[in-house]
């Protein structure tokens, strides 16, 4: 009986032990199978080593970008220097524009009316856009296209609003009518740049052009169909300047603040109403009269800190490009100004940002702005007064090349 219970004890161990060794094997293969799967798993998601975006650029576009860039790195002044110093090299590579070849240039079309006067801006681009390397003639090649018609020609020849409205109309509807390539996206691959206000009224007749081109004006205030992400403010640069550039002269600049013009707004009729008679602030009701003595109103952009500039007739001002062009902090004075190449630069870092009502505080923000602070935002704006300036042939940097970088930009959110 002991031995038959013995057996039985035995077996009933021997049992147990294999059962045992086969969880064991079972477990092992488990644990091999989960150690395989998960090589397999780093092997094939895990990304390679980081390769530098730079690396992805052409190499002889990013060497004469930062030769053109004088093999400086961009400063904190743009919302993100490295995106933009390779997208803009990324431009300079690829970005192709086709003008349509339509309409006489001893008209409305094709050619600027001139380069001179508050509203050169226009007249540069229509000349740059011809002598840069981002024109084709192959439309098959285009990123974008260019409706070449100046307004501002119609008002030096004195066409009313109406016939503007008709003209315009009559020409877009004529390309639409001639060429595929409206029809493609309903013209959102498409602009066309004006300057003067009358450009924003003659195109009303037609809301989709408003609705669905790329603008690029002058006056960017949303109360005229402006859309942000769609459109592109255009600097409104008063050229040739009459002075060479300012900078790097604070210890020149006593006036605390300065501004002279037409009350031809509500907050320039404030502004002077209010400070007029300040004793630190320099604030004319009306123009410097040239009788007073040779560019004198230039002149004072160099002896002043910040120079005020309130909105007109619309909330655009030539005053802002002189300004930084004479090396004056822009004080900014305007509720709904989307300030030119706003998503490139940080404004904040070069200007004073302000709201129209803070104009009756206007003098003690001015003055609780720390000397440190001043001479960061002059420096910053030194930086940055190549973006301001219009050139033919164009300059990589300057203005034509940042309304061009904006256009780069709108034209990936197209869909075909």
């Amino acid at each position: 009986m002991l031995m038959s219970f013995t057996v039985k004890q035995t077996q009933q161990l021997s049992s147990n032990h294999g059962l045992l060794s086969l969880r064991g094997a079972l477990l092992t293969l488990a644990i091999l199978t989960l150690l395989s799967f998960t090589f397999l798993s780093l092997k094939y998601s895990t990304p390679s080593p980081q390769i530098s975006v730079a690396k992805l650029v052409n190499p002889e576009v990013k060497d004469r970008n930062d030769e053109e860039e004088g093999g400086e790195e961009l400063s904190d002044i743009y919302h993100s220097p490295r995106v933009f110093k390779l997208n803009y090299a990324e431009m300079m590579e690829k970005f192709k524009v086709y003008i349509y070849p339509d309409g006489d240039p001893k008209t409305f079309y094709q050619t600027p009316r001139k380069l001179t006067g508050k509203y050169a801006s226009e007249g540069y681009f229509f000349q740059n856009i011809r002598e840069s390397r981002f024109r084709t003639l192959d439309p098959d090649q285009a990123h974008l296209f260019f409706i070449p018609i100046s307004c501002h020609k119609m008002r030096g020849k004195g066409t009313s609003y109406d016939n503007m409205t008709i003209i315009v109309q009559n020409y877009v509807e004529g390309l639409i009518a001639k060429y595929p390539y409206w029809n493609r996206t309903l013209g959102a691959d498409h602009f066309f740049v004006t300057c003067h206000d009358v450009g924003v009224r003659a195109t009303e007749g037609l809301p989709f052009l408003i609705k669905n081109t790329i603008r690029a004006v002058c006056s960017p205030s949303y109360d005229v169909g402006f859309i942000p992400h769609k459109d592109v403010a255009l600097p409104q640069v008063l050229q040739p300047f009459a002075l060479p550039a300012g900078g790097n002269d604070i210890e020149n600049r006593t006036n605390l603040g300065f501004w002279a013009g037409h009350r031809n707004s509500k907050i320039r009729v404030i502004l002077a109403r209010v400070w007029e008679n300040d004793t630190e602030l320099d604030i004319s009701n009306n123009r410097i009269s040239r009788a007073t003595g040779h560019l004198v109103y230039q002149k004072r952009f160099y002896k002043t800190k910040f120079c005020i500039c309130p909105g007109g007739s619309q909330v655009n001002s030539a005053r802002i490009a002189d300004s930084i062009h004479y090396g004056c902090i822009p004080v900014i004075l305007s509720n709904y100004y989307d300030l030119p190449f706003n998503d490139i630069i940080d404004w904040r870092k070069f200007a004073v940002v302000l709201k129209e009502s803070d104009v009756y505080q206007l003098k003690q923000i001015l003055q609780n702005i720390s000397h440190a602070e001043f001479v960061s935002l002059h420096n910053n704006l030194v930086k940055i007064q190549k973006h301001f300036q219009w050139n033919t042939p164009p300059i990589s940097y300057d203005a034509f090349h940042m309304v061009m970088y904006d256009l780069w930009l709108r034209h990936f959110t197209i869909k075909y």
